[in-house]
């Protein structure tokens, strides 16, 4: 499968599942939520979750989605990049995350009460860079 292909079709969704790398070499899965921009998957996690620690480690990763609707996936693998966790209301992964709420989810009612709630989750960004593509797409 042509990687552009995967990627155009994962665009057009937003959730999958995003495959790590255990400390002892098994997988670990987790059920995740993500936009595309620029061929690059955005997903926000928290510090302490065992996808994140697993990233810290190595940062290899498939990212998984499926589409039921028409019996299609798409397996990605790839390398992911983990911004800093937001500490301050107006930091860099802060304004990520308020662009990461806007696209998925649109206008939230108090975005002081986001960022600070992002702050207090320990949340960060991680930018996952697909490299290869597996799947079957129907119609």
């Amino acid at each position: 499968m042509e990687l552009s292909e995967a990627v155009d079709w994962a665009a057009e969704r937003k959730l999958g599942v995003l495959i790590t790398i255990r400390s002892d070499g098994r997988p670990q899965s987790s059920d995740i939520v993500y936009y595309v921009d620029t061929g690059v998957f955005y997903i926000s996690m928290t510090v302490g979750r065992a996808k994140a620690v697993n990233l810290r480690r190595d940062p290899r990763a498939v990212l998984h989605i499926s589409d039921e609707k028409a019996w299609s996936y798409v397996s990605l693998d790839g390398t992911v990049e983990l911004s800093p966790p937001t500490t301050t209301p107006g930091d860099a992964t802060s304004d990520v995350l308020v662009d990461y709420y806007e696209r998925l989810a649109g206008q939230h009612p108090d975005w002081d009460e986001y960022r600070q709630a992002m702050i207090d989750e320990g949340r960060l960004v991680a930018r996952f860079t697909p490299t290869g593509a597996a799947g079957l797409i129907h119609g």
